[in-house]
C-alpha cells in the first residue's frame, strides 16, 4: 500500500470544468491504495466494469473517443487520471510510482466499484500497468486489451539486444536525471512535449484544443515531476514481486505499426506469453492508435469483450 507524504488536490464535483469552462465528462474522486484518483465515470452502474488506463503524457481525456462508445454499448466505464497525473493525488518520491503500486491502484478501483473482476484496457504506460495487474492479480481481470506496449520481459530483452530499440528509448534514460527534465519542460512552456506528440502521430491527430487540455493537465502542481517519476521508478525501483511466467488473462494486443517509440517485433513475443492471446496489427497507425483509428479500435475492443469464446 502507498504510504508517506503526498500532494492532494481539491475535490471534484459531479462534473468537472476543463479549459474555458467547458465540462466534458462526469468525474469523481475514488479512494484506492491509500490515495485518491480522479476518475471519469460514464455508462450504467449495473453494466460490466471497464477500466481505461492512459499513458504518458496523457490523462483520462486521452480516452475521449472510447468512453462514450463503451458507455453507449452498456459498459460501466471508469477512466482514472492515474496517480501523479492531472487532478489525481501526487505522492512524493520515486518509490510511490513503482509498477507494484500502480497495479495496486487498479485493484483498489475494482474494489471501490464493488466488483470482483473488470475488463482492463491500457495504452502506453497504462498498458504496462495492465500487464502487471494481469501478472499479479489475474483473478481480478475478466479480459485485457493492450495497445502498443510489449510485455515487460520482452521490452527488457529488446533493450539489451537491440541498438535500434535502445536509440528509440533514449528519453527513458534522459528522464533518469534529477529535476532537469521537468525543469526544462516547464521552462519551454511544454513545447517539447507538444512537439513529441505531434511529430510521432499522424497529421491532425492532436488538435490545438487537445493540446490545450494537455497543457492544463501538465501544469497542475507537482504533476510533471510525478509523471516523470514513473520512468525513474521503472529503472531505479523495478517490481519487487516476481510475476508468473505466463499471462492467463485473455488478452488482445492492438499494435499501430508506425510506432516511433516501440518496434513491432516485440508484439508477437509478447502475445506468445499469453495462454489466450490475440494480436491485431494496424499498419497505418502510429503509437497513438486509439486516437487515429478510433472507430476500428472501438470495434476491436467491443468484439473482444463481447466474445465469450
Amino acid at each position: 500500500m502507498s504510504k508517506g507524504r503526498f500532494k492532494k488536490t481539491a475535490p471534484t464535483g459531479r462534473r468537472t470544468a476543463t479549459n474555458k469552462g467547458k465540462s466534458i465528462m462526469n468525474q469523481h474522486y475514488i479512494e484506492t491504495n491509500g490515495i485518491r484518483l480522479n476518475v471519469v465515470q460514464e455508462g450504467p452502474n449495473d453494466g460490466p466494469l471497464v477500466i481505461l488506463l492512459h499513458g504518458f503524457p496523457e490523462f483520462a481525456y486521452g480516452w475521449r473517443r472510447q468512453i462514450p462508445f463503451l458507455a453507449t454499448a452498456g459498459y460501466r466505464v471508469w477512466a482514472p487520471d492515474q496517480r501523479g497525473y492531472n487532478l489525481s493525488d501526487k505522492p512524493e518520491g520515486i518509490g510511490a510510482y513503482t509498477l507494484d503500486e500502480l497495479a495496486a491502484d487498479v485493484v483498489g478501483l475494482i474494489d471501490a466499484a464493488g466488483q470482483k473482476q473488470a475488463f482492463l484496457v491500457g495504452h502506453d504506460w497504462g498498458a504496462a500497468v495492465a500487464w502487471q495487474v494481469a501478472a499479479r492479480y489475474p483473478d481480478r481481470l475478466a479480459k485485457m486489451v493492450i495497445m502498443n506496449v510489449p510485455h515487460g520481459a520482452v521490452m527488457q530483452k529488446q533493450l539489451r539486444n537491440s541498438l535500434t530499440q535502445l536509440r528509440k528509448s533514449w528519453y527513458i534514460f534522459f528522464f533518469q536525471l534529477p529535476w532537469l527534465p521537468e525543469r526544462m519542460a516547464r521552462l519551454w512552456n511544454w513545447k517539447g512535449i507538444e512537439q513529441a506528440l505531434i511529430s510521432s502521430s499522424r497529421s491532425g491527430t492532436f488538435t490545438a484544443s487537445d493540446l490545450a487540455h494537455y497543457r492544463q493537465a501538465w501544469s497542475q502542481p507537482h504533476a510533471f515531476q510525478s509523471m516523470v517519476n514513473w520512468y525513474r521508478a521503472v529503472i531505479q525501483k523495478p517490481p519487487q514481486r516476481t510475476a508468473g511466467p505466463r499471462i492467463t488473462v485473455p488478452t488482445l494486443l492492438i499494435w499501430g505499426v508506425q510506432d516511433k517509440f516501440l518496434g513491432r517485433e516485440m508484439a508477437a513475443p509478447s502475445i506468445e506469453r499469453c495462454d489466450d492471446g490475440h494480436l491485431v496489427f494496424i499498419e497505418e497507425a502510429t503509437h497513438w492508435v486509439q486516437h487515429e483509428e478510433a472507430a476500428r479500435v472501438n470495434e476491436l475492443i467491443a468484439d473482444f469483450l463481447r466474445d465469450s469464446g
